[in-house]
């Protein structure tokens, strides 16, 4: 685990499933600013969004599931964790090194095993093998992301495969499915899900991408 992090044990019940995931206890400071001045990068893979509790639910429905999915941007792990446990072989993706040991920690925490982690720069996909399925929670947060993460999911997805977005109505959506027809891509469902949590009500949109 990254040194000098503080962090804390939180529950999270997902369907009638619960796990404890080891997060920072304030994510604020994990700021850089070098990171910030390279390319506006922001910790928010060490926060537990909404968006990714409502995408880790949605993939225990696939039980048991079979075939190979890949997260981008695995933030602690929780949907990389939900994919495992449905049946999926798992490569849990992020920009930042720190999110991918909190994920291996937090697999190993709820699972007992290991998972497949990489490093990965979306506005430069490496070469990957396809995807039967291809999981992103809350990656839309600007609007430089929309084309980026759809180019991802081309470069991702296989041409039988499923993506599932989660997003509770970020600034890049717009621009996300407009870029989509230019990678092959097309929305073939889409279902609004409601969370709650204390004070917190958001409206969570479930994509289905497929070729």
């Amino acid at each position: 685990m990254a040194e000098k992090v503080i962090t804390i044990e939180e529950r999270v019940v997902v369907g009638d499933v619960a796990f404890d995931l080891l997060r920072p206890e304030n994510s604020d400071t994990l700021i850089s600013e070098a990171d910030y001045v390279l390319d506006e990068r922001l910790p928010y893979w060490a926060d537990l969004w909404p968006s990714s509790h409502i995408l880790a639910a949605r993939v225990l429905e696939d039980t048991p599931a079979h075939g190979r999915a890949i997260e981008l941007g695995c933030g602690l792990g929780l949907v990389t964790i939900a994919a495992l446990r449905a049946g999926y072989d798992v490569l849990a993706t992020d920009y930042y090194a720190q999110a991918l040991e909190f994920t291996q920690e937090n697999v190993r925490r709820a699972l007992a095993r290991d998972v497949a982690t990489q490093l990965v720069n979306w506005t430069v996909p490496p070469p990957l093998d396809p995807f039967d399925l291809v999981l992103a929670a809350d990656v839309l947060y600007e609007h430089r992301y929309g084309p980026v993460v759809a180019d991802m999911l081309g470069h991702a997805l296989a041409p039988t495969g499923t993506a599932l977005i989660a997003d509770p109505g970020r600034i890049g959506v717009a621009d996300f499915l407009a870029a989509l027809p230019d990678f092959g891509l097309r929305v073939a469902d889409q279902e609004v899900r409601p969370f709650t949590d204390g004070r917190v009500h958001q409206r969570i949109t479930l994509y289905t991408i497929r070729h």
